[in-house]
């Protein structure tokens, strides 16, 4: 039930909004009551954190994963959370859509919360840049905090405006940021003057 809640809040959110969406509408759309909504949830709002934190929690285990495979380059590591993050658009989209738009009705205990995961993923970012950086793999002279500001503001607002099914594919849409960022923060070879590696990077 609580699941069904929640997928019902989800799409109402997303199609009406927050504060436009009763906790009457999002029980009548799975043939529910108050009481059953009241059981799980305090309030609508903490239903909205709910979505929030179990959006972040689900980005944060893919990370995770993806930065503790040993075998793989930082360069590598960049690309997949890049893909990662972008190819969510698809399969998260409508909570993507949550939790920018919506995370502002949320109060400060529900938003520290959500602010303390947001800072995993983050630092998770700047310390695989600054990884690259002591392994050769980008430039020594990279701020990291300010270029994992910059890839978060790249991928972040993507799901406003990519449409998975339009023109642009996910994989072609990660090669081309990642193209865009490591042309501007991989090492130069000083014989060949090409990137690491000495090929652009292509999931295709």
């Amino acid at each position: 039930m609580k699941e069904k809640l929640r997928e019902a809040a989800i799409e109402l959110f997303e199609r009406k909004g927050f504060k436009e969406t009763s906790v009457q509408e999002i029980v009548e759309a799975i043939g529910a009551t108050k009481g059953a909504f009241y059981y799980y949830y305090k309030s609508k709002e903490e239903l909205l954190c709910d979505i929030c934190v179990s959006y972040l929690d689900d980005l944060l285990r893919q990370q995770e994963h993806i930065i503790q495979d040993v075998g793989a380059s930082c360069t590598d590591k960049l690309r997949a959370i890049v893909y990662m993050v972008i190819s969510n658009i698809r399969t998260r989209k409508k909570s993507a859509r949550i939790f920018f738009r919506e995370m502002r009705h949320l109060a400060d205990d529900h938003l520290a919360e959500i602010r303390a995961k947001r800072r995993v993923f983050r630092k998770r970012y700047e310390q695989l840049i600054e990884d690259g950086i002591a392994r050769g793999e980008f430039k020594p002279s990279l701020n990291a905090e300010m270029i994992t500001f910059g890839l978060l503001g790249i991928t972040n607002w993507s799901y406003y405006w990519f449409q998975p099914d339009g023109g642009v594919s996910e994989k072609e849409l990660t090669d081309i940021y990642v193209d865009f960022i490591l042309n501007g923060i991989r090492a130069q070879s000083e014989k060949t003057g090409a990137g690491v590696g000495g090929s652009p990077i292509s999931l295709k």
